[in-house]
């Protein structure tokens, strides 16, 4: 005699087990799960793999540049105004002055000083005159703030 199943009024044979439907998937969420960490990893180690060269570099006993007894000084004021030297002059003499005051060497550092409330673009434009005006050595002018 067969065994009665519940539900079943007929009895069933052994060999009728194996009808149940049987799915062949794979479970990818783990995979996916190591892939984004595996991402994550390489995403953190990809900055660090570009590391600078190391190099030491010979030391030095050289003293600073000294500073020339009468430097040449181009002020550009808050009110965008600029002096060279002492004297306050429109931006469109500021070659003919740089050259009265370097005696026409253009191969003379001019040091180029600007107040804070002076914007980025302003000071470009001062620069662009001194370049245009045949100045190649710029050297700007600031506080020292290692107290």
């Amino acid at each position: 005699m067969g065994a009665k199943f519940a539900g079943t009024g007929s009895p069933r044979k052994r060999g009728d087990l194996d009808d149940l439907d049987v799915t062949h998937e794979i479970n990818v969420t783990p995979f996916i799960d190591v892939m984004l960490v595996l991402l994550i990893i390489f995403m953190v180690a990809a900055p660090l793999a570009t590391v600078d060269i190391g190099v030491e570099l010979p030391a030095t006993a050289a003293e600073p540049a000294p500073r020339p007894d009468k430097p040449t000084f181009v002020t550009v004021k808050p009110d965008l105004t600029i002096a060279v030297g002492e004297d306050t002059m429109a931006r469109e003499g500021l070659a003919t002055a740089l050259d009265a005051a370097t005696k026409g060497r253009k191969d003379e550092r001019i040091y180029l000083r600007a107040d804070k409330a002076v914007s980025y673009g302003d000071l470009m434009e001062v620069m662009n005159i001194l370049r245009n005006a045949g100045y190649l050595k710029v050297a700007l002018v600031g506080l020292d703030g290692r107290n």
